[in-house]
């Protein structure tokens, strides 16, 4: 148990002790070397994938609530655009798999505005946040995990309700778009709650590896989200948020009930979506970097040990 947390000190590097001392970070040029020199020192390029969110999540755990909450309604009204996109698509190409396929890159338009206007979308925060969670398990760290957690998934689902109730009561479409709104979502409704939670877990895993990328991808970003969230379109991956606006819909409309879509969609998919996010990708991400630290802090010591001889 000590060489974990002594694992944990040494990753996290100087970050923690400037903040007990209240140091500030140096800007500008003396900044960008310092954090240049602390990436060298980390033993593999995802070690520096790691610290990078690692730091992002705590930025994140410490963020106000209503800040929070603002930023997830948002969030979830601008991921209803994957519906609005993917539907208008529908309506206007041929029921082929030619028209399949393009219809399919409107899903991609939600998860882009989101994550490049930096909007607290749920499936993201089940890695970014959780990383500085599994660096120190504390009581505190879980709780203020479980408050982020609960906020922004109640502003992303209140976002995604609004939006589905505005677009069905508000003259904004025609009626075939309309229709290609329903068909969406009886589409997915069709699936069973085991194929929702099945489905559920490689679409959390997927965007949790969307979000491990991201900070490598630099000027190919946008390419990066419109990759992984279009493999998520065409094979069908259930995630909860775009979901939600789709089975709300057909919840206002009177074509389902509330219990269908809580139990039948929100649940599984939900389940889904953390597991694979949070359970799968980002323990095992975790559990890679830790043991890059243990291996360099032990090739450390030893060194230390033969000099001291």
């Amino acid at each position: 148990m000590n060489q974990q947390h002594q694992a944990d000190d040494n990753f996290e590097g100087g970050d923690q002790g400037r903040e007990a001392t209240g140091q500030r970070e140096p800007t500008s040029q003396a900044s960008g070397t310092q954090q240049e020199t602390r990436e060298a020192n980390l033993p593999s390029r995802a070690a520096v994938v790691h610290q990078h969110l690692r730091l992002e999540g705590q930025k994140e755990l410490s963020r106000d609530s209503m800040a929070l909450l603002w930023s997830a309604i948002a969030a979830g009204i601008s991921m209803s655009f994957s519906m609005v996109a993917r539907g208008v698509l529908h309506a206007h190409l041929p029921q082929t798999d030619i028209g399949f396929l393009v219809e399919c890159l409107g899903y991609t338009v939600g998860f882009i505005v989101v994550i490049l206007a930096r909007q607290q979308l749920f499936t993201e925060n089940t890695v970014t946040a959780v990383l500085p969670v599994m660096s120190r398990p504390t009581l505190p760290n879980l709780g203020a995990l479980g408050r982020l957690w609960g906020v922004v998934l109640v502003g992303n689902l209140m976002g995604a309700a609004l939006s589905s109730f505005t677009f069905l009561h508000m003259p904004m479409f025609d009626e075939a778009t309309h229709q290609a709104f329903i068909a969406l979502g009886e589409h997915m409704m069709a699936n069973t709650p085991m194929e929702m939670f099945s489905k559920g877990i490689l679409a959390g895993w997927m965007i949790a590896t969307l979000v491990w990328l991201i900070p490598a991808a630099d000027q190919a970003k946008v390419w990066m989200i419109i990759i992984v969230t279009y493999v998520m379109a065409i094979g069908e991956f259930t995630h909860i948020i775009v979901g939600t606006s789709e089975a709300l819909y057909l919840v206002f409309d009177g074509h389902i009930t509330w219990s269908d879509a809580v139990v039948g969609f929100a649940l599984p998919t939900l389940a889904g979506n953390v597991i694979g996010g949070t359970f799968i990708f980002a323990l095992i991400s975790h559990a890679q970097i830790r043991g890059d630290v243990e291996a360099q802090r032990e090739c450390k010591q030893g060194l230390f040990n033969r000099r001291q001889r």
